[in-house]
C-alpha cells in the first residue's frame, strides 16, 4: 500500500493541475491578507473561499485521477496484491498530494500573517474537508465504471453539500420554527462536513452572535470541549465511512 501511495504522490506532485491549484490558493490567500489590516477579517474571507474551492477541487480531482489511472489499477489487480491495499494506496496518494497543495497554498500565508489558533483551525478544517471529499470521490468512482457518470455523481454531491443542503436546513427551520429545534440543528449540522468546518471557524473567531438563533445553539454546544471532540469524531466518520464503503465495493467489483 505504501509503495502505491508513494508512486501516486510522485505522479501527482508533477501534475500541472495540482501546481495550478496550489498557486491559485497561494495567490488568493496572500491577496486577502494584503487587502485587510485585520487578520481575523481576512480569515473570514479566506474561510468562504476554502469552504467552496477546497471541496470542489478535492472531489473533482480525485474522481478524475481515479478514472485516468483505471488501466494502472487493473494492472495492479492482476498482481498478487490485495484490492484493499490497491484502493487505499491510491486514496492516500491522492489525499496526501491535495493536502500538500493546501498546506503550501494556505498554510504558508496563514503562518506568515495569522499564526493563531483561529488560523490553525481554518487550516485543520481545510485538511479535513480535503480528506472527506477525496473519500466521497472514491466512493463515487467505484460505484460506476462510466467516467461521465462518476464525475456527475461527484459534482452532485459537492453541489448538495455546498448549496442545496443549506436551503433544506433553512426550509426546515422556517417550517418548524414553533418547535424546540436545538438538538435538531446540531444533528443537521453533523450531516454536512462543510457546515461543521464553517461552524468551528466562526466560533473560534467569536462572531457566532451574527448567526442568530443557530449561532447561539452552536456556541452552546460546539463551543465546549465535548463539542470539539464531537466535531472531530464526526469529521473522522465523514472521512472513514465513504472510504470503507469504497473498499468494500471495490473488493467485490468485477473490473
Amino acid at each position: 500500500m505504501l509503495k502505491i501511495a508513494k508512486y501516486v504522490v510522485y505522479d501527482i506532485l508533477r501534475s500541472k493541475v495540482l501546481i495550478a491549484y496550489t498557486l491559485f490558493l497561494l495567490l488568493i490567500s496572500f491577496s486577502l491578507f494584503g487587502l485587510e489590516s485585520d487578520p481575523s477579517k481576512s480569515l473570514v474571507s479566506l474561510m468562504s473561499v476554502i469552504m467552496i474551492i477546497v471541496p470542489l477541487v478535492s472531489i473533482i480531482f480525485s474522481t478524475t485521477y481515479f478514472y485516468n489511472a483505471y488501466e494502472f489499477i487493473e494492472l495492479l489487480v492482476a498482481q498478487p496484491i490485495s484490492r484493499n491495499s490497491i484502493l487505499l494506496g491510491e486514496y492516500f496518494g491522492v489525499a496526501v498530494s491535495l493536502v500538500v497543495g493546501l498546506l503550501v497554498g494556505v498554510g504558508i500565508p496563514i503562518a506568515y500573517y495569522a499564526p493563531t489558533a483561529t488560523g490553525f483551525v481554518l487550516l485543520l478544517s481545510g485538511i479535513a474537508l480535503t480528506l472527506s471529499f477525496a473519500s466521497l470521490a472514491f466512493f463515487a468512482s467505484v460505484v460506476t465504471r462510466d467516467k461521465a457518470k462518476g464525475i456527475g455523481v461527484a459534482l452532485m454531491m459537492w453541489f448538495y453539500f455546498s448549496v442545496i443542503y443549506d436551503a433544506l436546513v433553512l426550509a426546515v427551520l422556517f417550517a418548524f420554527n414553533d418547535y424546540p429545534l436545538d438538538k435538531a440543528v446540531i444533528g443537521m449540522a453533523s450531516l454536512n462536513p462543510i457546515d461543521l468546518g464553517r461552524i468551528m471557524i466562526l466560533l473560534k473567531i467569536d462572531i457566532s452572535a451574527l448567526m442568530g438563533f443557530t449561532g447561539a445553539v452552536y456556541k452552546q454546544f460546539f463551543g465546549k470541549s465535548f463539542g470539539m471532540i464531537y466535531t472531530i469524531g464526526v469529521m473522522l466518520l465523514w472521512i472513514l465511512l465513504p472510504l470503507l464503503a469504497s473498499v468494500r465495493i471495490f473488493r467485490k467489483k468485477n473490473l
